[in-house]
């Protein structure tokens, strides 16, 4: 019998009772994978995704485990569609505990989606970044947001000038721009929380290869090899390990107070100095938050020195 994802994250003895979690990308894969380990320990369970069937499928079997769960399609290449979302979110819960920014995907198209940004920037930080500033208020204060990153942010430059191009980014590039500004984004969010004295923490993850994600069939042939040659990304078999990374530090005791912290293996690691660099998130940040058309989340926080770690 397969290892359980909570208890490969050593949380399978956790309480999770009365707490409320949110996962985006949660019909499929590691996210999936998460919810039903949320829902064994008793968490209650918002389910995203794009299909109404799988989703339902979803919430049965989290049904079958005793816990309350609900669905809630949307497509995040469209912003109103995210705001529905958050809408949802805040009429079904009276808090929310676990947000879970896992949604995302590597496309080989070139589109401009939503406002007019090329869509894997779109879909795999601005949706998540619109996302969590409609639902900073819903947190409750010991809350948890964790984003979705990936060790293909290494070789990746913050470069915002070219979003609105429809000659822009595509494939692999695109997707390791886009995994830099999640971490980015999951750093500057620590910082302003922390400097806003909310103990709410924030912190990214690399989930590891997973064939089962269905992200292989877009991943260059000799990208995963050379990476694995090089150290820098974890082995990983399965989706139950994928998903175990992200309840590791959604939920571990270890990583409590942990944020602004890049995490892979089930340890804090060095992302890259770009996705380090300060002055790129904060520039992230601000720029999101224009390109979207709203107010600067959190915008006259300032953040302190110490933080979030380097």
């Amino acid at each position: 019998m397969a290892t359980s994802p909570e208890a490969l994250a050593s949380v399978s003895t956790l309480d999770c009772s009365g707490k409320t979690a949110l996962i985006t990308g949660s019909t499929n894969g590691i996210g999936r994978a998460a919810a039903l380990a949320l829902g064994r320990l008793g968490a209650d369970v918002i389910v995203h995704g794009r299909d109404p069937d799988a989703g339902a499928a979803v919430v049965a079997s989290l049904s079958e485990v005793g816990t309350d769960a609900t669905f809630v399609a949307a497509d995040f290449t469209d912003p109103d569609a995210v705001r529905r979302l958050a809408e949802a979110t805040r009429s079904w819960t009276d808090g929310l505990d676990l947000l879970l920014n896992n949604a995302g995907g590597l496309f080989q198209e070139k589109r401009l989606v939503g406002p007019g940004v090329e869509l894997t920037f779109h879909v795999n930080h601005l949706a998540p970044y619109l996302l969590t500033a409609h639902l900073l208020d819903h947190l409750r204060e010991g809350a948890r947001v964790v984003t979705t990153a990936s060790e293909a942010h290494r070789g990746a430059t913050l470069s915002l000038d070219r979003l609105r191009d429809g000659g822009g980014r595509a494939g692999m590039a695109a997707y390791s721009h886009s995994k830099l500004a999640n971490i980015l984004f999951a750093n500057e969010l620590g910082r302003r929380l922390h400097a806003a004295e909310r103990t709410v923490t924030s912190n990214s993850v690399h989930p590891g290869f997973v064939p089962g994600s269905q992200f292989g069939r877009f991943l260059p042939g000799p990208l995963a090899g050379l990476f694995r040659l090089l150290g820098v990304v974890p082995g990983t078999s399965s989706v139950a390990d994928g998903a175990a990374e992200l309840l590791y530090v959604a939920l571990s005791p270890d990583t409590e107070n942990a944020t602004g912290q890049y995490f892979t293996g089930q340890q804090p690691a060095a992302p890259t100095e770009a996705a380090r660099d300060r002055e790129a998130a904060t520039r992230l940040w601000t720029q999101s938050a224009a390109m979207l058309g709203i107010d600067e989340p959190l915008a006259h926080v300032l953040a302190k020195p110490g933080a979030a770690s380097d």
